[in-house]
């Protein structure tokens, strides 16, 4: 019996960003794939949205950019979207897409969502308070907790914290949520292809608090959580300097890498993921993969925001989309897997 080829939904984003955009180019990309039975591509979003970004790359002369799409309304339109502005029609068009993905994604009717990039700003004016995608998809999957994990390259970085204030960050380090974040971490390296991962846990404060001139959470948190799962027999290191720890993961001394926080997990990937032309200062490349963790679904996202600035001109790089359904289809493959292991 042929193996059924996995269906992988496109969520559009904000209609006023570049989600729109990167749908139509990605799907153009990967038609070959598409052709050849490798996937199937579906897009959820708002009609109005999409036909407004294919006719404007149509416009610029990119018709190879923009097929015609697969596509699942979510919802029509019910305002005026304009590219590059925040407002709560589009945070509601938004919304809705997502909703429709994760709702198909719980029935089984697709095997994973990859979600083009929202602005957290519209969602909220639309009367949808949720921090970000990370915190829509836990509350809507009900599930108990999530974590975020970015991968580029030979990183591949999840995060104890990720959208709050930097003052509360330290308090959200608990030995309930490390061991929780550590777990899930393995778990993920494992379908990643890592059969026995090697962890780098990133310490929380500076040189991993000397010794507790720098505070303490380091020595009495995180180290103790560490020693226990290395007696379990994982393969774990820290807590590291965060100054470093990304060099070893490079380095090949690290599988993965647990961040602490937002902003130190995500610098090290954006910094190698994100290239600039130095003549120009101008945006060449965006490559990496956000990943959610601890969800009953496959959801996979691009790393980067919604470029209002760039949004309708037809400029925007669909490489982030494609390693995200490229990674989506992996996730869903070894999701599978497991799933058959146990049954038999």
């Amino acid at each position: 019996m042929p193996r059924r080829k996995p269906i992988i939904a496109l969520t559009m984003g904000d209609p006023a960003g570049v989600g729109p955009e990167l749908c139509l180019k990605a799907t153009a990309r990967l038609a070959p794939r598409l052709r050849a039975g490798e996937l199937e591509l579906v897009t959820i979003g708002t009609a109005e949205a999409i036909e407004r970004a294919r006719e404007r790359l149509i416009a610029k002369g990119l018709r190879r950019h923009a097929p015609t799409l697969d596509l699942i309304e979510a919802t029509p339109a019910e305002g005026k979207v304009r590219f590059g502005e925040t407002s709560a029609e589009a945070g509601r068009q938004a919304f809705r897409a997502i909703e429709r993905g994760i709702a198909m994604a719980m029935k089984g009717e697709i095997d994973a969502i990859a979600t083009a990039p929202i602005s957290k700003e519209a969602i909220n004016a639309a009367g949808f308070h949720y921090a970000g995608h990370t915190e829509i998809l836990a509350d809507l999957t009900g599930s108990k907790g999530s974590v975020l994990m970015l991968v580029h390259d030979r990183l591949r970085v999840s995060h104890v914290s990720a959208h709050v204030a930097l003052a509360k960050a330290p308090s959200l380090v608990t030995p309930e949520r490390l061991t929780y974040v550590i777990e899930l971490t393995a778990d993920a390296l494992r379908r990643l292809g890592f059969k026995k991962p090697r962890l780098g846990v990133a310490a929380l404060n500076p040189h991993a608090g000397e010794g507790g001139m720098f505070g303490r959470e380091d020595i009495d948190i995180v180290a103790p959580v560490i020693e226990r799962f290395r007696r379990q027999g994982l393969d774990i290191a820290g807590p590291v300097p965060g100054d470093t720890v990304f060099v070893k993961a490079l380095g090949g001394q690290f599988d993965g890498v647990v961040a602490m926080f937002h902003d130190q997990g995500h610098v090290a990937v954006k910094l190698l993921g994100f290239k600039i032309d130095r003549r120009t200062g101008k945006w060449v490349g965006l490559s990496g993969v956000n990943i959610t963790l601890g969800l009953p679904i496959v959801r996979t996202s691009v790393d980067h925001g919604t470029a209002f600035d760039i949004a309708g001109k037809g400029i925007a790089n669909p490489q982030s989309m494609i390693e995200a359904i490229d990674l989506s289809m992996k996730l869903a493959a070894a999701r599978g897997q497991a799933r058959r292991a146990k049954a038999a």
